[in-house]
């Protein structure tokens, strides 16, 4: 596979290389960008021959899930089968933000997605090229980190290109992403716990969600 590179502006990204970007990803392919966290591989996630490209792109185990990137409360409503008050609250709170949360999968999402667990981890990013991309494909995306699994994500266009070089088929270099990874967050069980923890530490979750 040949890899494409393509600069944008990550502040002010140029409706020609998100209308490149968004035709990649209608294609079933599988497209770098940069975020408010790191850099992250986007693609259809209703599209299960590209949820297979993400996989093996990073050479990443099948039983594992595929976090999604909305664009609003409204998309991720869609996409869970109950919507928990700790969801609404962590949402309205951090989104858009480097928070991911973790919540039962509505039956249009693909198994596959949710590593056969049903349950489905969405973030709503503070990204404009993310945000430009949902808008202008009005749905959901993959966002999984743009590394080999175990390995780690890489934090500039320059570096994702030589990483995952024809392992993905563009990559839209940005700069430099200066943040430091989203923190996950389960919402689905009777207690809430933290997955992983990243840019928002679990203090500040827990003030949040007992302040309530």
């Amino acid at each position: 596979m040949a890899t494409d590179l393509i600069q944008i502006d990550a502040d002010q990204p140029e409706p020609e290389a998100i209308e490149r970007a968004a035709a990649a990803i209608r294609r079933g392919e599988v497209v770098a960008i940069p975020t408010d966290a790191l850099y992250t591989l986007v693609a259809d996630p209703l599209n299960l021959q590209a949820v297979g490209r993400v996989f093996a792109a990073k050479g990443r185990e099948p039983q594992r899930s595929l976090p999604l990137l909305v664009s609003d409360l409204f998309m991720a409503e869609d996409l869970t089968s109950e919507i928990s008050s700790r969801f609404y609250i962590l949402a309205r709170h951090f989104w858009p933000g480097p928070l991911t949360i973790i919540v039962p999968a509505s039956a249009k999402v693909p198994l596959k997605i949710t590593g056969n667990t049903g349950r489905l981890a969405l973030r709503q990013s503070r990204s404009k090229v993310a945000n430009a991309l949902l808008e202008w494909l009005a749905q959901p995306l993959i966002a999984t980190s743009a590394n080999i699994s175990g390995q780690p994500t890489c934090r500039s266009g320059i570096e994702t290109f030589a990483v995952m070089d024809g392992r993905v088929d563009l990559v839209v270099d940005g700069g430099v992403c200066p943040g430091t990874g989203a923190t996950t967050v389960d919402v689905t069980e009777p207690y809430w716990r933290v997955i992983r923890e990243g840019a928002i530490s679990e203090k500040e979750i827990a003030e949040c969600l007992h302040r309530r």
